[in-house]
Order: structure tokens, then sequence, then C-alpha cells
């Protein structure tokens, strides 16, 4: 069983990012570190504007029983993440679409706008290279890109975004700023 403020919690978070267009209807991942040993994610068929505990799991980061094949995808990275940086309590995987399509040409997000700037400067757009093999090796090469990024977040181009902190409020912010950064690259594109 999961604590009803928990699951009460990223309901709530997943619902706000759901709006936001974070998350698709079957597509990303949220979750929260418990303790050393155990976090709580989103199962494969979660409905982000739905989340309840019917829809998260429980999981042992270092015993991986049957509840791993309900589990989100991304378990195996969220996993990754909370072992190689402790002060990761909670994480968010989403294809947010500007941000997203503003990847697939770019190298970096470079931000012309204020709240941007001053949150992120610039961001290095990671580069999967095969995406046949991502889901063979993302595990591994998340968490040493994201231990890189001074922001606890990277762009993967043509993937998504991966987001940690100590504060989902926190998560929530990086990915609004974010989004809405090449949101506006989108639009001033159009006038040029």
């Amino acid at each position: 069983m999961i604590d009803k403020t928990i699951v009460k919690h990223l309901s709530d978070i997943s619902l706000a990012l759901f709006r936001k267009n974070f998350f698709g209807i079957y597509h990303g991942s949220i979750s929260k570190k418990l303790d050393h040993n155990n976090f709580v994610i989103n199962k494969k068929e979660a409905i982000f504007d739905e989340i309840n505990e019917k829809t998260l799991c429980k999981l042992s980061m270092t015993i991986h029983d049957y509840s791993w094949n309900l589990a989100s995808i991304d378990a195996l990275i969220h996993s990754s993440i909370y072992t190689q940086i402790h002060e990761a309590k909670y994480i968010a995987f989403g294809m947010p679409p500007y941000t997203s399509a503003y990847s697939l040409e770019h190298d970096e997000v470079v931000f012309d706008d204020y709240f941007g700037k001053v949150t992120f400067g610039k961001l290095p757009i990671y580069d999967p290279g095969d995406f046949l093999s991502w889901y063979d090796r993302n595990f591994k090469e998340v968490p040493k890109a994201i231990k890189e990024s001074p922001s606890n977040l990277i762009v993967v181009r043509g993937v998504g975004v991966y987001v940690y902190d100590r504060d989902m409020n926190d998560i929530v912010k990086k990915v609004a700023i974010l989004e809405n950064s090449c949101r506006l690259h989108a639009l001033k594109s159009q006038f040029s």
C-alpha cells in the first residue's frame, strides 16, 4: 500500500504536467523516492490526468520482482538515477512538444527569454544515437548525462526530457520554463 499523501501529491503534479503537455496520455513517467531502496512510479497503463493508487507501484531498487513487469518502461532509468544521484527525490520524464521539436533541429537550447536565460543559461541537447538500441542503454546514459547537467535536467533529441530534483514543484517550474522558452522560439520563427 502506498501512502495516500504520496498518491495525492503525485496525482496533482501529474495532472499539472499533463495539462502543460509534458505528458501524453500514456507517454511519460513520474516517480518519488521513498528511501534508499524503494521508489514509487507509474504503471505502464497509467493515464497521467488520472493517477491514483491503482496506477502506481512500489519498486525495490535492489530486488527486481514481478512488480517491475507492471511498472513504466522508464522504471530502470528512474532506479539508476536514484541509485547514482542521492539528492534525487523526484523524477519525471515526458515529451513536451515544443522542446521535443526544438531538439530535432538544434544541438543546444539557447534561451532568448528572461526566465529561460536566468534559470538555465544554455542547455546542451543530448544525442541518443541509434533509436533502436536506446532502451537497451538509456539506463546507463541518462544518469551519467543528467549528473553532468547543472540544471538537473536533460533534453534528449527526439526522445524527451528527463528531470529530477529534491522538490517536485521545482521540477514543474523547470519544465514549464523550458517548454515556454521553446514555444517562444517556435513563435518567433513564424514572424521571421
